[in-house]
């Protein structure tokens, strides 16, 4: 038996407007909502919960200056998707870009301020 599954959980000051950023904006699923304070996103392979809370995530300061993430999104084509967001009125923190790690990302925040990266294997020269 092992673990099969990892749900990260995002914490949100208005849950509302959270749902409706990454359903509407992201193209994600509201999989299911618990009372006024919880709920599920999912994308074909994957999900995270966001909680509502009274005060903002303390994190978000500290990942936004570090350089850091707070969700990593697998997408089938980046700048497609990065289209897909600004169209939505998303700002970008950075549009698509090629990594020296080997792929190919945009970074953005979310209604409430985390740090969300999506991308890509980067392509092969050429294609």
């Amino acid at each position: 038996m092992g673990v099969i599954t990892i749900t990260p959980q995002l914490r949100t000051t208005n849950l509302e407007s959270s749902i409706r950023f990454y359903t509407e904006n992201v193209g994600l699923e509201l999989a299911f909502r618990h009372a006024d304070f919880y709920a599920g996103i999912r994308a074909p392979s994957g999900s995270f919960h966001l909680k509502k809370v009274d005060a903002v995530d303390p994190s978000i300061a500290f990942v936004d200056q570090g350089g850091h993430l707070h969700l990593y999104l697998g997408v089938d084509d980046v700048d497609v998707f990065a289209r897909r967001l600004t169209t939505a009125g998303v700002t970008l923190v950075k549009p698509p870009h090629e990594t020296a790690w080997g792929t190919r990302e945009v970074v953005f925040h979310d209604d409430q301020g985390h740090t969300v990266y999506a991308g890509m294997p980067a392509r092969p020269p050429g294609s």
